[in-house]
C-alpha cells in the first residue's frame, strides 16, 4: 500500500513539472549574435512586436514646438535699425557736405580794402590770403634796376599798406587809379623793412609806419573807379565822404579858434 502511494505521488509530481516550460541554454554564438533585447528596467516602453512600438518612437523623436513669435518686438527692432541707418547716412553726408564746404571757403578770395584785410588778418592771422582793392598812391611805385620785385602802395584813403610785386605789371596800371592786387598779408619785420627799396619815399611814410605788407601774387588794373568791385567803390565812397566830414570840422575848428 505504501508504494502505491508514493508511485501516485511521484507521476502526481511529475505531472506537474511538465506544465512549466523547459528553458534550454543556447549555445555562446547565438547568443552574441542574437539582437538586442529591450531591458526589463523599461517598464514603460512597449514590446518590440508591438504594433505601437513605431508611433511611439515617432513621438519620441517629435522636437519642441517653437515659442509663439512676438510681432511687435519684431517691428521695433527692425525700426531701431532703420533709424539707426538712416541717422548714420545723414551724418557722413553732413559730414562730407561740411568739409566740402570749409575747402571751397580757403579757396575763396574776397574783395577787402587795405583796412578790411588789417582787420581780419589781426583777427585771424592763419586766413591771410585776399584780394586787395584800392587806389594806387601817386608816386609811390619804386621799380629799382638791381631787383626784380617793385613796390607800390594802394590805400582806400584811409589806410595805406605797402604791396611788394614780382612780375610783369598790366598795360593800365597807373597811379592814382584803382588796381586788385591778390596776395598775401605778411608781418613787416626788421629784416624786411632793411630790404625795402621805397625807404626814404616820404610818400610811403605811412605805408611803411604799419608792421604789416602785402605780397602780391597778381595784378588786375582798371583805369576807372566803375570798374572796381562793390564792396571796394563802396568802401571808398565812405571813406571820401568821412574824409570830407574832418575836414569841415576842422575847418570850422579853426575858425573857432581864430574868432
Amino acid at each position: 500500500m505504501a508504494s502505491s502511494l508514493f508511485s501516485a505521488l511521484r507521476s502526481h509530481i511529475r505531472n506537474s513539472i511538465s506544465q512549466f516550460p523547459i528553458h534550454r541554454r543556447l549555445p555562446l554564438i547565438t547568443i552574441i549574435n542574437r539582437p538586442p533585447s529591450i531591458s526589463s528596467s523599461s517598464p514603460n516602453l512597449p514590446p518590440p512586436d508591438c504594433p505601437f512600438s513605431r508611433c511611439f518612437s515617432t513621438l519620441r523623436r517629435q522636437p519642441d514646438r517653437p515659442k509663439k513669435l512676438d510681432i511687435g518686438a519684431k517691428a521695433r527692432q527692425l525700426q531701431n535699425r532703420r533709424l539707426w541707418g538712416y541717422t548714420l547716412t545723414i551724418s557722413c553726408i553732413a559730414g562730407f557736405v561740411i568739409i566740402v564746404l570749409n575747402n571751397f571757403s580757403d579757396q575763396l578770395v574776397f574783395y577787402v580794402t587795405p583796412t578790411e584785410a588789417l582787420e581780419k588778418f589781426q583777427a585771424n592771422p592763419s586766413k591771410n590770403r585776399f584780394r586787395l582793392g584800392g587806389l594806387v598812391l601817386e608816386g609811390s611805385v619804386t621799380h629799382p634796376a638791381s631787383s626784380p620785385e617793385m613796390e607800390f602802395v594802394v590805400t582806400d584813403l584811409i589806410t595805406d599798406i605797402l604791396v611788394k610785386y614780382e612780375g610783369s605789371l598790366p598795360d593800365l596800371f597807373r597811379e592814382g587809379h584803382s588796381a586788385i592786387v591778390e596776395g598775401f598779408v605778411y608781418p613787416l619785420t626788421d629784416e624786411v623793412r632793411g630790404k625795402l627799396a621805397s625807404a626814404g619815399k616820404p610818400v610811403s611814410d605811412k605805408a611803411r609806419s604799419i608792421e604789416f605788407y602785402f605780397q602780391g601774387t597778381e595784378v588786375l588794373a582798371k583805369h576807372d573807379e566803375k570798374y572796381m568791385p562793390k564792396e571796394v567803390a563802396a568802401a571808398l565812397e565812405r571813406n571820401k565822404a568821412k574824409l570830407k566830414e574832418e575836414e569841415e570840422a576842422k575847418s570850422v575848428e579853426e575858425k573857432v579858434a581864430e574868432s
